[in-house]
């Protein structure tokens, strides 16, 4: 699992821990854990946080 350092638009900076990915869901981009032996997001993967994509200034992996 890695983390991702989400910076906003109002200057904040959000760590987001133990996930694997992200993805846009609509108006949110949303980061997802999922388990080991799957390689994918499907509907067997766990939404960890959701931010609004036009407050998303830049994403890190960390």
């Amino acid at each position: 699992m890695a983390a991702f350092s989400v910076e906003l638009a109002n200057q904040r900076v959000e760590q987001v821990q133990g996930v694997d990915a992200y993805q846009q869901e609509g108006p949110l981009t949303t980061f997802f854990a999922v388990e080991s032996q799957r390689l994918v997001i499907d509907s067997w993967s766990t939404r960890v946080a959701s931010f609004r994509t036009s407050d998303i200034v830049t994403v890190r992996r960390a």
